[in-house]
């Protein structure tokens, strides 16, 4: 069996070719994912974070989680500009990939569904918008398959011709740091990943 890549030695790699300071967007599930993620890039890029999330449910949720990444990027010392891009909420557009798959466990197909409509929005719009790069936050988290998340970001970047930032940010402590970012602004942390076919959404 090969050996899952090192994607945080890769992405550390891939800063060290940086000139100048490129924009990069990064998709983001919410405010405490997108903190340490935030703290680590800014030094290097010109970052737009992107709230697209169409699986979150309900509504309320959404906008629970779009108002506290708004926060937090207002709160937070950057070395660069990071600005917020948030796109209209449509859960539609998640139920019809997740049709068929709602009682599949956490973790299976319908998330790597998930994770491929998001990244695919994300690489469209770094494209169509002049971006250098586009990434995820999404793998700051334990519960995330890191090695699925880099495998379709790399596969929609190189269809959408746009350059995905390989990463790992659970190393190196990124989610031990999203706890204490958290804690240091009183940022809301979710109990359940979004949809409301996960294991702690609730009733």
């Amino acid at each position: 069996m090969d050996r899952d890549p090192n994607y945080n030695l890769l992405m550390e790699r891939e800063l060290k070719t940086l000139t100048g300071t490129p924009r990069l967007l990064l998709h983001s599930c919410c405010g405490p994912c997108s903190s340490s993620v935030l703290e680590r890039l800014s030094p290097y890029f010109d970052l737009t974070v992107l709230y697209y999330n169409p699986n979150i449910y309900p509504r309320a949720e959404f906008e629970k989680r779009l108002s506290e990444q708004r926060r937090l990027i207002a709160a937070m010392p950057f070395e660069n500009p990071v600005e917020l891009v948030s796109l209209p909420y449509d859960h539609g557009e998640f139920l019809q990939i997740a049709r068929g798959m709602e009682q599949v466990r956490e973790g299976g197909a319908r998330c790597e569904r998930c994770f491929r409509l998001r990244l695919t929005c994300a690489a469209r719009y770094a494209r169509e918008h002049g971006f250098a790069y586009f990434t995820t936050t999404l793998s700051v988290s334990p519960h995330k398959d890191s090695r699925l998340l880099n495998r379709l970001g790399a596969e929609i970047g190189e269809r959408e011709g746009i350059a995905f930032l390989h990463a790992d940010f659970k190393k190196r402590g990124g989610f031990d740091r999203t706890t204490a970012l958290s804690a240091q602004y009183a940022l809301y942390r979710q109990t359940y990943c979004g949809c409301e076919f996960s294991t702690n959404a609730p009733e």
